[in-house]
């Protein structure tokens, strides 16, 4: 194996081991939002897509030329030559071998590639959405406790009314009463209004979520199809 080939392959496997992290279950995705905050990657992101192209036109034109080389010696016959030479179809084989194995190096290098960064992207947005969940969910227990409140201060209110005595102190009281209940009302009404606002905005958040989440076993689904792949043709090529 060449030296362009040899850093091909290398790169290959460190793909597939930083993938394989990515997937670990018992790392959320909130970590990973925090991880990707630090202040090296910040650094690096300045740099990111210079590299990220670069890398793609680097692993593309390493494809094209593995495919040219397996069309190279696919179709290339033995001439009648060849009894001279007992090796060449020996060396035909080992050479479309060893295209081939470029090919598919070259091939799954680009895909997982693409398949990296996009699962970098799903991870910030899963840590996102679960953020702005989180929050959502505060508020919306912040009134209901409010709520509650307001309900309680009422029920005291009446039974202040029923304690009084006196048609004098039964109609201050009734007045103090509505005022006080036409204040509850209209706050009672405003954090439902933001409940539901709250509720929502979370089920929204949930949607997104379950897309993400899809989005995400899919790409899995992927790799480890791809991985099996390659086991298998590893296992071939031994």
């Amino acid at each position: 194996m060449t030296l362009q080939w040899a850093a091909v392959a290398l790169f290959l496997y460190v793909e597939i081991g930083v993938i394989v992290i990515l997937c670990l279950p018992f790392i959320s995705a909130r970590r990973w939002q925090i991880i990707f905050q630090l202040r090296i990657w910040s650094w690096m992101a300045r740099f990111w897509n210079k590299v990220f192209l670069t890398m793609i036109v680097v692993l593309v034109v390493l494809f094209l030329d593995a495919v040219r080389e397996v069309r190279k010696y696919s179709n290339k016959e033995v001439t009648p030559d060849a009894k001279l030479q007992p090796n060449i179809f020996d060396h035909l084989h080992m050479k479309l071998f060893r295209a081939q194995r470029n090919l598919y190096i070259s091939g799954f290098s680009v895909f997982l590639w693409l398949v990296m960064k996009r699962m970098v992207t799903l991870i910030n947005q899963l840590a996102s959405a679960c953020g702005t969940t989180a929050a959502l969910q505060m508020q919306a227990e912040n009134a209901n406790k409010t709520a509650e409140n307001y309900m309680k201060d009422n029920e005291q209110l009446k039974q202040t009314l029923m304690a009084g005595k006196g048609d004098k102190a039964t109609a201050e009281g009734m007045e103090l009463l509505r005022q006080e209940a036409g204040r509850l009302k209209e706050e009672l009404r405003t954090s439902k209004e933001g409940l539901k606002k709250s509720q929502l905005e979370a089920d929204g958040m949930k949607k997104q979520m379950e897309g993400l989440a899809r989005e995400y076993d899919r790409l899995l689904k992927e790799h480890q199809e791809l991985q099996n792949h390659q086991d298998g043709g590893h296992k071939k090529d031994d």
